[in-house]
């Protein structure tokens, strides 16, 4: 649904993305993450034909935006940055004016979609008297009234509370499940991209320095809290499963592996086991080591 090909983007001279490439296929939630000033919002930006890239293209359901940037966006509805209203006039009047900007005003499916995503009572409402959350439904709303194919949201849940950020998590999850709506954001909040993401990008710097699915991310290895003595034997035990010992206290073993084998060789070999708990890697934790990995060095 959505290729992204080697883009580069230099703002006076200085890098802002380097090479970055990946693909979102249709159906798919993909997460783009990484610090501030990684790059993610101007990916977004030259997506969206807002930003001039240097060089590289967008391919958006094998449209180029290059070549095409008016019939690539009509698949895709997008909240980017900080979305901005008529203060005065109601989300209903909003509404109206932004759908003129791409096409006649439908009220069948406005009125549906403002059902959908909460705002009935307060439609009709200035959009001055709106919360932060009401005015993040508003433009999920916007975003939708063009019936796009991919959705493309920066920092979506941003200064939400945790009420709105199950709210719109549980709404994502459902446009997808029954629309097959395909989705890309940008997020700060990596519990959330856990839940809901199927595959992830992560930037550093402007550089692509990961890029695969959640699960396998998350499940090459489970961590093991293990309390067992002699503790020096365990290595030994676990080797033939093809786990590996971190200290006397944790252990490692492949997501595939029993860890009911394991334990069950463990008390055959006379290794006294206290406690042995599973203690699963967040996406949070592998964030942080690969961000290490890429950490820039001072070379003296």
């Amino acid at each position: 649904m959505l290729e992204i090909n080697d883009l580069w983007k230099h703002f006076r001279g200085i890098p802002a993305l380097k090479g970055v490439s990946f693909r979102v296929e249709r159906g798919q939630i993909y997460g783009l993450l990484g610090h501030n000033g990684a790059g993610k919002s101007t990916t977004l930006g030259i997506i969206l034909g807002m930003v001039a890239a240097t060089k590289g293209d967008v391919v958006i359901d094998g449209i180029s935006i290059q070549k095409d940037r008016s019939r690539a966006l009509r698949k895709v509805g997008a909240i980017f940055e900080a979305p901005s209203f008529y203060e005065y006039l109601s989300g209903w009047q909003n509404l109206k004016i932004l759908m003129s900007y791409t096409g006649p005003f439908e009220e069948k499916l406005a009125r549906e979609v403002v059902e959908r995503v909460g705002l009935t009572k307060r439609i009709d409402s200035k959009v001055q008297t709106y919360s932060h959350g009401m005015r993040q439904r508003l433009a999920l709303a916007q975003a939708l009234l063009p019936e796009p194919e991919i959705l493309l949201l920066d920092e979506p849940t941003d200064g939400l509370d945790p009420e709105g950020i199950k709210w719109f998590r549980d709404f994502i999850l459902d446009l997808r499940k029954e629309r097959g709506m395909t989705v890309l954001f940008n997020s700060h909040l990596l519990a959330e991209v856990e839940q809901m993401c199927d595959r992830i990008a992560i930037l550093q710097g402007g550089e692509r320095v990961f890029e695969g699915p959640i699960k396998g991310l998350v499940e090459e290895q489970i961590r093991y809290e293990i309390d067992a003595d002699p503790s020096m034997q365990i290595g030994a035990v676990i080797a033939p499963h093809g786990g590996i010992v971190e200290n006397a206290g944790v252990i490692y073993l492949p997501h595939t592996v029993d860890a009911a084998h394991v334990l069950h060789d463990l008390v055959f070999a006379g290794i006294k086991v206290r406690s042995f708990t599973p203690k699963r890697r967040s996406l949070e934790d592998l964030y942080m080591e690969i961000k290490q990995e890429h950490k820039p060095r001072l070379i003296v």
